[in-house]
């Protein structure tokens, strides 16, 4: 069977329990359809780069699929008729990826890399009551 990536936005104003259960739901809908989903990620509710629908944010959800094409246009037929799901894209790839998607990975480093620098805003090695040097106040 072919393999395929699915990324689906829900509105922002249902819970994060629902979301789990919507994406429950669509994968019941593969796999009545002879397909199965083998990874299934939430990645939170994000931003969107702008307004769809009236909502500013989304709760985002990843499917590797390896389905019939059948049980995808079934699946995507479903999220066309749900008014909860506001944007859908399915992508047919070679394989599917091992291990957690970049989205995620990239999650984990934000807050190792916000670690490392320490407190954000600060001056570095510098000491807050020491003023900055400028050229025009004539520095030795």
């Amino acid at each position: 069977m072919p393999f395929y990536e699915n990324v689906f936005i829900a509105r922002q104003d249902i819970s994060a329990s629902q979301v789990e259960a919507l994406a429950d739901t669509l994968t019941a809908v593969v796999t009545e359809q002879g397909g199965q989903v083998t990874k299934r990620e939430y990645w939170g509710l994000r931003n969107l780069s702008y307004r769809i629908k009236k909502n500013r944010k989304g709760h985002y959800v990843m499917f590797n699929l390896d389905a019939p094409p059948k049980a995808v246009n079934e699946l995507e037929r479903t999220m066309r008729i749900n008014e909860d799901v506001i944007r859908y894209l399915t992508v047919r790839v070679e394989g599917l990826e091992e291990g957690p998607s970049v989205v995620m990975q990239n999650r984990g480093r934000g807050e190792e890399r916000d670690r490392e620098r320490g407190r954000r805003g600060g001056y570095g090695d510098r000491d807050r009551d020491e003023a900055p040097r400028s050229a025009e106040a004539g520095v030795e």
